[in-house]
């Protein structure tokens, strides 16, 4: 093959996704003369990554909850380091996960200057430790960004920054079909269905799921045909299937984006760990309610550093509440029962959500050309231009 060797670095489900947009674009843009190797998951293998090692021992979060598992990461980060520094591929790109990716870039960068080092997705320098934009204009040759706001924080630094718009509107979040998702499911005129999605990491899934359980339990005696839909991943399915089995209500439990775009357009509405679904259900239209919690230390640091009102990205571009975000103290079954029974009883509420996130859309970047053939372009661009490689022009 011809074409550029690709080492692309994910280390959870939604960065997983972007890597596999990623590569099938680069794909189509090189008529497959690409190669890629690095750490991904399912999605970025089934596009072709040949994996260093499974993506879910990376899938951690927090200061406490990642302490037991350092002497793997370390690990992990050594055994990344190295093979790069032997395979000496055309470009570099980590994906998301800091935690990872940068200490990775950073072995890299001191043993093997010349190789092209990428990061896509933008570190959230305007939530949150501003002077991680300086950091990454003294590691990086190229940063990826998926809001349109994003580059000046990192041009200024003298880090070349694309804006390539958020590979969530590629998603197909909005085209579910929720005749299908019903008829597969035997659901009735009268079962009323809620979406149900506690994380893809295990520590959400532990926290999340049982207060997710007390507020449905809450809303039971008033909407008794409720049924829960409950979209997960494989590095969890286990652990949430476990926690079903004694769930008061009718449980439905499914894998894959297909399944899943269904089921959002089969609901009413979503209670939901904040992360990158929170978009997904923007862009569905389904009206929802935003929850999290961590390990109350590791809050009280962050909170310490945190530069914005909301956590919820639809709220934040929006610049109001509104979707409904219940964060650590106030994520408990009472106030989630309370937010959630009023999307289910309450049309004004629910169609006020729906008409709020009609620009969001358009501010990720939807468009004529899909954000991962951006990024792809973008990539292939640097390769084709770094006196080491030239392989390919985009």
């Amino acid at each position: 093959m011809s074409g550029p060797t690709l080492f692309l670095m994910a280390g959870e489900p939604s960065g997983d996704a972007l890597g596999a947009r990623l590569m099938a674009a680069a794909k189509r843009l090189t008529d497959g003369q690409v190669r890629f190797i690095g750490v991904g998951g399912e999605k970025m293998i089934a596009e072709g990554l040949v994996s260093l090692f499974p993506m879910g021992e990376l899938t951690l979060f927090g200061v406490f909850e990642l302490v037991p598992h350092l002497p793997n990461l370390i690990r992990r980060i050594d055994q990344t380091a190295a093979e790069i520094i032997r395979q000496r591929p055309d470009a570099v790109i980590g994906i998301d996960s800091p935690g990872f990716t940068l200490r990775v870039a950073k072995k890299v960068r001191a043993a093997e200057p010349g190789i092209p080092l990428i990061h896509y997705v933008a570190p959230t320098v305007w939530a949150w430790k501003p002077k991680r934009a300086a950091k990454y204009a003294a590691l990086y040759d190229h940063l990826l960004a998926i809001l349109p706001f994003e580059p000046p924080y990192f041009e200024r630094e003298g880090l070349p920054c694309s804006f390539v718009g958020h590979s969530v509107v590629e998603s197909g979040a909005g085209q579910g079909d929720a005749v299908r998702f019903r008829s597969q499911h035997g659901l009735s005129a009268t079962d009323r269905l809620v979406a149900v999605l506690p994380g893809s990491r295990k520590g959400e899934v532990s926290r999340l799921l049982p207060d997710f359980r007390a507020t449905l339990e809450r809303l039971l005696p008033t909407h008794p045909t409720l049924v829960a839909v409950v979209p997960t991943v494989a590095t969890v399915r286990d652990r949430v299937a476990a926690a079903l089995a004694d769930w008061p209500l009718r449980t439905i439990l499914v894998e894959g984006d297909a399944a899943k775009h269904d089921a959002f357009a089969a609901a009413e509405a979503a209670l939901a760990a904040s992360g990158t679904v929170a978009l997904e259900l923007a862009l569905a239209r389904l009206p929802s309610v935003i929850a999290y919690r961590l390990n109350p230390i590791t809050v009280a640091l962050y909170r310490r550093l945190i530069r914005v009102k909301y956590v919820n990205l639809v709220n934040l571009m929006l610049d109001r509440m509104l979707v409904p975000e219940l964060l650590q103290e106030d994520c408990r079954p009472d106030h989630l029962a309370r937010a959630f029974g009023r999307l289910l009883d309450d049309p004004q509420a629910r169609q006020a959500q729906i008409d709020g996130v009609a620009e969001v859309a358009r501010w990720l970047g939807q468009g004529d050309v899909p954000p991962s053939e951006r990024a792809a372009r973008v990539v292939l661009d640097i390769v084709s231009q770094h006196p080491t490689t030239g392989k390919v022009k985009a």
